[in-house]
């Protein structure tokens, strides 16, 4: 009786932690239900914010309920920043691809990445592209982000000499120096709110000081016909949208397998070898997280490393997820709140998150110019022509011809051969 009763309060402690790291967890990411659909709905792309917040609760309810049941793993799930910036200022507005359209783009990637994740193709990819440009390509969407953040707080707008310029400086300049502020410090303090304290802060005195209107309602019903399964699969199937498929294909690969990796190797959920646990399972739900995206009407969801502050108080299993995906059930009700949120009330996330994000960039060997040319150019080319594709086709094509170039051809694995050729295609295809 004694070991029953042991055993009893191991396990209802091990539940009491799941519980209090999915909600964890759940705070510590749920701006991107304000966030998401803010960059979806932006003026230019024409995508409805009532369905993209649907879209983005729905993947991030559902996905990380999946992550929960099948993968068995304490990783929450939702639409990733960056990818919904390239969805939206590059795909949408700058190439002026129909967001249908673009929705069928993700839907195709996320079944590429169903087929890689399936198969020992995923290693082969995953071994093959240095570490280098893959801490790159997070650098420069970080520095995407905060362009983004900038521009909707007016502190940079276009200028047609000088390709930028500083912007106006009014109240939204102000409110993003006071909603980095409040972030920050509560980021130092480990508070799982800080982010979504910094956008309501900044909201409520927008609202109190007339620069926006508080909305007349707080609930709605969840909108499931303005964007969910308006994809358009055969219009995504054009040989010129090839390279944007295949950049939020690696993107996603990149993100999920950096998150998983580092995330189980910092909070211990390794196997003896060191991989992490169900690895296999996790990038299957990432998959099917973009692949339900496209369904849903949003840009590619995946695994958020913000998952650590959740596993950090104790939530070590699946139970960790579901208690997060239940979480964000209630999100589906709020729509008109959080469309009152003003565009530069969430530009302080965007700014930290890009800063974040930027700081991978530290571990980027800058020895070798072999090594350290192609992660520049990835990572200034990704902010300066508002293009995950850009950034990441020219580092592997430049890593190939630089590596042929010092002697180091033999380094070279065959698969970054056929990354690189295809690279060099799809530039050629796109130009």
């Amino acid at each position: 009786m004694v070991q029953l009763s042991e055993r009893s309060q191991t396990e209802t402690h091990s539940l009491y932690a799941d519980v209090v790291g999915g909600v964890t967890t759940f705070f510590t990411m749920a701006y991107i239900v304000v966030v998401n659909p803010g960059i979806l709905a932006a003026p230019g792309t024409g995508m409805p914010f009532s369905g993209a917040l649907t879209a983005t609760v729905l993947v991030a309810s559902s996905m990380t309920l999946l992550m929960g049941l099948y993968a068995k793993l304490p990783f929450a799930v939702a639409p990733g920043m960056g990818l919904n910036a390239f969805f939206a200022y590059t795909i949408v507005i700058q190439q002026q691809v129909p967001w249908q359209i673009a929705l069928g783009m993700v839907f195709w990637a996320g079944v590429l990445f169903l087929l890689v994740s399936a198969t020992s193709l995923r290693e082969a990819i995953a071994t093959a592209i240095p570490a280098s440009l893959r801490l790159a390509a997070a650098g420069g969407i970080g520095l995407l982000l905060t362009l983004i953040g900038f521009r909707n707080a007016g502190l940079i707008e276009a200028d047609p000499a000088t390709i930028v310029r500083v912007g106006t400086i009014d109240h939204r300049a102000a409110l993003l120096l006071a909603g980095l502020l409040i972030a920050v410090v509560l980021q130092r303090r480990r508070n799982p709110l800080a982010f979504l304290t910094s956008i309501f802060v900044v909201t409520a005195v927008a609202w109190v000081l007339g620069y926006t209107t508080p909305p007349d309602r707080v609930f709605s019903a969840p909108d499931f016909t303005s964007a969910f399964l308006k994809l358009d699969i055969v219009g995504a199937l054009q040989f010129s949208l090839l390279p944007a498929v295949i950049s939020i294909l690696f993107t996603d690969l990149f993100d999920s397998l950096s998150t998983f990796i580092g995330v189980a190797s910092a909070a211990g959920l390794t196997d003896a070898n060191g991989r992490p646990l169900n690895l296999r399972r996790g990038l299957i739900v990432d998959a099917f997280a973009t692949l339900g995206a496209g369904l849903a009407g949003s840009s590619s969801g995946t695994a958020y490393v913000e998952s650590i502050a959740g596993i950090r108080m104790g939530g070590r299993t699946g139970r960790s997820a579901i208690v997060t995906a239940l979480c964000f059930v209630p999100c589906f009700f709020i729509g008109p709140l959080v469309a009152s949120v003003p565009g530069y009330a969430t530009a302080a996330v965007l700014v930290l998150v890009g800063l974040a994000m930027f700081q991978m960039v530290a571990t980027v060997n800058f020895a070798a110019v072999e090594d350290s040319l192609p992660a520049f150019v990835t990572i200034v080319l990704i902010p300066l022509t508002l293009s995950i594709t850009q950034g990441i086709l020219w580092g592997f094509l430049l890593h190939a011809l630089l590596y042929v170039a010092v002697g180091r051809a033999r380094d070279v694995k065959g698969m970054m051969w056929g990354l690189a050729a295809l690279a060099g295609a799809l530039l050629v295809l796109a130009h």
